[in-house]
């Protein structure tokens, strides 16, 4: 899983332009030099953009990028991941009180997320695809 990217403002389709290129390329010329990364993004606006889209493709050979049905929430992982992100900032003591303090709890809970948690949720992809197709693309339990 990549980093976590703190961003300030609104996303824009440039402002996204930017966070591939400064963060998700390198992070995946790195951690899969051979060009096998995966990259899954969901359907927001700045990430089917017209010049993101032609970024991807311009970078197919350094990852695989999934193209991802739309109004799709329950079948991304991602979902349960910030699930568990805000119940691990939530336990802190004392809890973050300042923009700062919530930024470092989430830096260092996303740092500690349990390897096995990631390793389920990408293992439960077969099974929620396959809950997609009985619910003809309908909403599933995930």
């Amino acid at each position: 899983m990549g980093p976590l990217i703190r961003l300030d403002t609104t996303l824009t389709g440039d402002r996204y332009i930017s966070i591939l290129s400064d963060h998700l390329h390198p992070f995946m010329s790195i951690v899969h030099s051979g060009g096998f990364g995966e990259f899954q993004q969901d359907n927001a606006t700045p990430h089917t953009s017209r010049i993101a889209t032609q970024w991807l493709q311009e970078h197919s050979s350094d990852f695989r990028h999934f193209r991802w049905p739309p109004k799709s929430p329950d079948m991304n992982i991602i979902e349960h991941i910030w699930d568990a992100l805000q119940r691990a900032v939530q336990k802190r003591s004392p809890p973050p009180l300042t923009p700062t303090d919530l930024w470092t709890a989430l830096q260092d809970s996303w740092c500690q997320l349990p390897p096995a948690l990631l390793q389920t949720l990408v293992a439960s992809m077969p099974r929620r695809v396959a809950a997609l197709l009985r619910a003809r693309g309908g909403p599933t339990r995930y």
